[in-house]
């Protein structure tokens, strides 16, 4: 069986970040790969400029570009919609039963994984990976494999911040996904 990672989120755009927490769990629990899983629909309230599905996965495809272990998930984005991770890895384990998935999460995903949609089903389909991240304790009850990673303190809400107000975003992204978005007018640049 390969160990998978899967590493959902919106990248709304993928940054530096995102990159360094896959690499850290990649090598920590020996992954076979990490596959990159945008969702479909973001959770925050869309913006003008913001990038549509279509350019997040192109942005995320983009970040990862060089790494032979990092690995694009399109299925939320080909499903649409509103995605919860029950069903996704509960389709992703049954599309690939030779495959043992980890489910790579931030500190903030582990303070409220309890509250998640099916919850104890769906631990039956993966195991937890939590990274540390500033600013959030990621502390659970639930069974969860923890990553320790470098803290940065970097989101993608901050980096759209910066682009909408021209300011310098070099090295917080990957200079293939800042070149993208700024031939596509994303964010406000």
């Amino acid at each position: 069986m390969s160990k998978i990672g899967i590493f959902g989120g919106t990248f709304n755009p993928p940054h530096i970040g995102h990159l360094i927490m896959a690499n850290e769990v990649l090598h920590a629990l020996d992954l076979a790969e990490v596959r990159f899983m945008p969702n479909a629909i973001p959770p925050h309230k869309a913006q003008p400029n913001d990038a549509t599905s279509a350019q997040r996965l192109h942005l995320t495809e983009l970040a990862i570009e060089g790494n032979e272990h990092f690995m694009i998930e399109p299925y939320e984005i080909e499903q649409g919609g509103i995605s919860y991770s029950y069903d996704t890895l509960a389709a992703l384990t049954k599309r690939e039963p030779e495959h043992d998935f980890y489910f790579i999460i931030g500190g903030d995903q582990v303070d409220s994984l309890h509250s998640w949609y099916r919850i104890e089903e769906l631990l039956h389909f993966v195991t937890f990976v939590g990274v540390n991240r500033p600013g959030n304790k990621g502390i659970t009850s639930l069974p969860i494999t923890h990553v320790e990673a470098p803290l940065i303190d970097l989101s993608s809400t901050l980096i759209r911040q910066r682009l909408a107000t021209n300011q310098t975003v070099t090295y917080l992204l990957p200079e293939q996904v800042e070149r993208f978005i700024r031939e596509e007018g994303l964010y406000g640049t």
